[in-house]
């Protein structure tokens, strides 16, 4: 694998070249640069989808959005707040998040309810419980060559379908379904050029995580498009294509597409929607900012360590090194998680030299494809995990995929071997299904591998470990009784390669489709969970906030944020949910964040002070900075290094909101997303070169803050008012705003901007 340090003219579809006179004497003319950066598949499909004139901001308008049931809820109440009367464009609502409706009692169904009466209410498609992932679903029946879908799920990619797709918090969508635009600079795009073809056992999963190692860490897709070209696409199954590019999420990338050909012709005719398909390639010359050349044929059969889809290395070089590098590991994740639990990794190198787990788990949109979950079975058919302590769970994508894997006799095959075949379910993802025990170390094809992304609770004592790897190499692990096995080492392996059958009246049966049927009069049924968001101040002239929370990771997960698991049957209950907010990663920040609360709700009712805030005036005023204590709002914050990778969810900022949060410090915010909901939501997401200036429980004071946004100044005087009376003064900024953001902020949230 190779990452070019500059960009790269592709000529031809399959020629690279770093030098302009280059391109143009392998194109038989002179080319530009400007002129070839218009020939990526991204560029065309972004300018068919802009509203405005300027490529270089977008005006995005989609073509059809998609949200999961942990999302929905809170997405139509805000658009619902903001003056929503109809769905304008197909909105699919599906059910695989808070399927297990045991958790929270009638909690989580009520949520299927409130769904569903919203799709009839407002012309939407509601697809029930356990029918689909979201992903899958979206695969098989929205997506399109040509196609921009948003959804409210970080992995909302369908790119090797021809399909541009953003996962964004849920303030995105709300615009959208109130006819307004997406808007963003137009994204740097990143050619992934695929040569070779991978080596017998080597899946889609592994392909991905060698990936995710080579970008990640240095940023090298960062809010870019990642753009798959080359020779080796054709040597790639279709599923295979999607079980990449689902996991392009882990890379930091901003969306993806891939070229179509008669594979992804065959996909759309197989699910019966030919007119879904178009030829996407790039121009003759397309120019590229940069460039990933990966041999397929190179790729090993690979495990991501924990925490971390990037720790990703071939299995045979961590079982040559297992003591090394387990032991590394375990002291690099000890670091992460609470103080009262530890990762125990050492344990599974046993005596014999070889590492065993406990646990294998494949499932979701990344592992639950139809071909991933027959190569798993041609493994182990015939054969038996044993009574042992390891278990494994196979959950298909969609019923579509389980219905064809019944009739071929897949899941019999599965059983018969001490396999558990469950629901469509996206629980192992995010920790709500298959929780392993405490100490237990799992393998897992599923999309993430965060602290706490499988169920446990370092809080209470409870910590185990989970690697990402490729369902054929958990299916050999599994025939192995558990004994991490790579299945490039099957040498006498033979895949089946089983055609699939696509029965569409298995959606037609039930899925609800109303898109274009809405029924305003009907009424939208509401569990007792569910709750309207809380009234949100605007921005004050000037703010003054405590530091509520100081986080010295270099990345900070939305999963230590707002966790998920057990707490997403609260996710359509503003206030009760937002009780769990960094719950795991720092206990008391709720505690001290609802203290600031109170101060702040006394105030306004009362205009009195607590002590500790009347010092911190006292010292403002000793020190010469003006200062209106009565017209100030006081709002509580946190500090984190890099803020916000992994999941779209918008409550990892609208919680810290409605706890009474104002701002975010950070030094940079690992996606656009979690900076888009900090906005969305009315917290200043505020940049500092150096946060050493400011710590746990200091105050900061930003005089004009207000004027500042609303001018898009690039630099803020704070000051950090400590509790012995010193005052400091440092410099913040708040990046590029755009207009709308910038009257978002000072409004104090999306809901409020939309009613004036």
């Amino acid at each position: 694998m190779k990452l070019y340090d500059s960009g790269v003219y592709l000529v031809h579809g399959d020629k690279l070249f770093t030098a302009e006179a280059e391109a143009s004497a392998a194109a038989g003319r002179a080319v530009s640069r400007e002129e070839a950066k218009r020939g990526t598949i991204a560029y065309g499909i972004l300018e068919s989808h802009n509203q405005g004139d300027d490529m270089a901001h977008l005006n995005l308008k989609f073509d059809s959005l998609t949200s999961h049931d942990i999302t929905y809820v809170g997405i139509i109440q805000t658009a619902r707040a903001s003056g929503l009367t109809e769905f304008p464009i197909p909105y699919v609502l599906t059910n695989c998040h808070n399927s297990l409706c045991a958790v929270g009692g009638t909690i989580n169904e009520d949520d299927h309810k409130f769904g569903l009466s919203a799709a009839k209410k407002y012309g939407g498609i509601y697809v029930p419980t356990n029918m689909a992932v979201i992903h899958s679903f979206n695969r098989e029946m929205m997506s399109g060559c040509g196609r921009m879908i948003l959804g409210s799920d970080s992995h909302t990619r369908y790119g090797a379908l021809g399909t541009m797709a953003v996962g964004e918090g849920g303030g995105e969508l709300a615009k959208q379904l109130l006819g307004r635009t997406y808007d963003f600079a137009c994204p740097d795009v990143v050619a992934i050029y695929l040569d070779g073809e991978p080596k017998k056992g080597v899946g889609p999963q592994d392909v991905a995580l060698a990936i995710c190692g080579a970008v990640y860490a240095n940023g090298y897709v960062k809010n870019k498009v990642m753009e798959f070209v080359g020779p080796g696409i054709k040597n790639l199954p279709i599923e295979y294509r999607n079980g990449i590019d689902v996991m392009t999420t882990e890379t930091t990338c901003w969306s993806s597409i891939w070229v179509t050909d008669e594979k992804t012709e065959e996909y759309f005719a197989v699910h019966g929607r030919p007119e879904a398909y178009e030829k996407l390639a790039p121009a003759d010359v397309a120019y590229y900012d940069g460039c990933v050349y990966i041999d397929l044929s190179k790729i090993e059969c690979t495990i991501a360590l924990p925490m971390h889809p990037s720790y990703a290395l071939p299995i045979n070089e961590l079982k040559a090194n297992a003591a090394d590098i387990l032991h590394e590991t375990e002291e690099r994740a000890n670091k992460q998680i609470a103080k009262t639990a530890h990762m125990d990794l050492m344990s599974k190198l046993h005596a014999d030299g070889n590492i065993y787990v406990d646990q294998g788990i494949v499932a979701g949109c990344s592992g639950g494809t139809f071909d991933s979950i027959m190569a798993a079975a041609d493994i182990i058919r015939g054969r038996s995990m044993g009574n042992g302590t390891f278990t494994m769970s196979v959950y298909p994508g969609s019923m579509p995929v389980y219905a064809q894997l019944a009739k071929n006799g897949t899941i019999a095959d599965l059983v018969t071997a001490g396999v558990i075949v469950r629901e469509c379910f996206c629980g192992p993802c995010f920790g709500a299904g298959d929780c392993p025990a405490n100490g237990e170390f799992s393998i897992r094809h599923t999309t993430r591998n965060f602290p706490n992304r499988e169920g446990s609770k370092p809080g209470e004592g409870q910590m185990s470990a989970v690697a990402l790897m490729d369902a054929r190499s958990i299916a050999a692990t599994a025939v192995n009784g558990g004994k991490l096995t790579a299945a490039s080492d099957l040498a006498d392996m033979e895949y089946t390669a089983q055609k699939y059958y696509f029965d569409k009246s298995i959606y037609e049966k039930r899925v609800y489709d109303g898109v274009g049927k809405a029924d305003k009069d009907a009424p939208l049924l509401y569990g007792p969970n569910i709750k309207d968001w809380p009234e949100m101040p605007a921005l004050s002239d000037d703010l003054l906030v405590k530091i509520c929370s100081y986080i010295t990771d270099p990345v900070t997960t939305t999963d230590e944020l707002i966790p998920s698991g057990e707490t997403s049957s609260y996710r359509s209950n503003p206030e009760r949910l937002s009780e769990f907010a960094l719950s795991r990663k720092d206990p008391e920040y709720v505690g001290r964040s609802k203290a600031v609360r109170e101060t702040e709700r006394t105030r306004i009712a009362s205009g009195e002070l607590s002590e500790e805030v009347k010092k911190v005036y006292a010292a403002l005023t000793a020190a010469g900075i003006a200062n209106d204590p009565e017209n100030t709002d006081i709002g509580s914050a946190i500090f984190a290094n890099m803020p916000g990778d992994g999941s779209a969810r918008e409550q990892a900022a609208s919680c810290q909101r409605v706890m009474g949060g104002s701002a975010n410090f950070a030094k940079r915010y690992a996606t656009k997303r979690y900076r888009s909901n900090c906005i969305n939501w009315g917290m200043t997401p505020f940049l500092v070169e150096d946060p050493t200036v400011f710590d746990l429980n200091d105050y900061i004071f930003v005089p004009g803050l207000r004027e500042a946004i609303l001018e898009n100044a690039p630099e803020i005087t704070a000051y950090v008012v400590k509790a012995d009376g010193t005052v400091t003064p440092f410099a913040v900024s708040t990046g590029e705003l755009t207009e709308a953001e910038r009257q978002i902020i000072v409004d104090g949230c999306l809901i409020n901007y939309y009613r004036h």
